[in-house]
């Protein structure tokens, strides 16, 4: 990127989404001071972001990923990295580091992902190789994502993944046993079983744990 007027670097330019008032007011007043960076709008909201996005077509969207109502900031990540036309680098920044959101926001096609605790000069140097297409992670995330591709996954049986991926859908012992053909008795037997093999002792903690390790279909 260049500037026409000097031919020097164009400053990137920066849309940043944040359904906190003062964060946002905070965040911009930072942004202000670093060099290369321009702001060029401001959303409160994931639908604003998608709006203000496709008119003002910013290199790199500043995502928080809880947005009160309407869609998260995940979901919206999703609908600016996959639309039509230029689609703009995201780098989430929230207060969030648990394994789930964070697999949640990579695959929904983040650039980078950051934590609010950052200090600003990490903030501006994440923003720039964001905007190159470069991955930005802070030091506690990318700690995390490494110690996650170095778990091995549960070896779970074929009937456990039938099962878990039944269990997914939100049905109940009995009408698993009833798609599967099985017995209500097994499908209580291989659920403590699976439950073991994922660490957990509800149905919502194991489709929690499924999803984050992608062990679901």
């Amino acid at each position: 990127m260049t500037d026409p007027a000097d031919g020097g670097p164009a400053p990137v330019r920066i849309l940043v989404c944040d359904d906190h008032v003062v964060v946002r007011a905070g965040l911009l007043a930072l942004l202000d001071s670093a060099p290369g960076i321009e702001v060029v709008g401001e959303a409160g909201t994931g639908e604003e972001a998608l709006a203000l996005a496709a008119r003002l077509a910013p290199d790199v969207v500043l995502m928080d990923l809880q947005l009160g109502a309407g869609i998260d900031g995940v979901e919206t990540t999703r609908r600016l990295t996959t639309g039509t036309g230029r689609a703009p680098h995201v780098l989430v920044l929230t207060t969030y580091d648990t394994d789930a959101d964070i697999t949640r926001a990579i695959e929904a096609g983040a650039t980078g992902y950051l934590l609010k605790a950052e200090r600003p000069e990490e903030l501006f140097a994440a923003i720039h190789a964001a905007a190159q297409g470069r991955t930005a992670l802070s030091g506690p995330v990318a700690g995390r994502v490494m110690a996650s591709l170095r778990k091995p996954r549960p070896a779970l049986t074929e009937r456990e993944r039938d099962i878990l991926a039944q269990l997914a859908t939100g049905l109940g012992n009995r009408e698993i046993a009833r798609a599967l053909f099985i017995s209500e008795a097994t499908v209580k037997t291989h659920l403590r079983r699976i439950y073991d093999k994922l660490g957990v002792d509800t149905r919502a903690g194991a489709v929690a744990v499924a999803k984050e390790q992608r062990l679901l279909p």
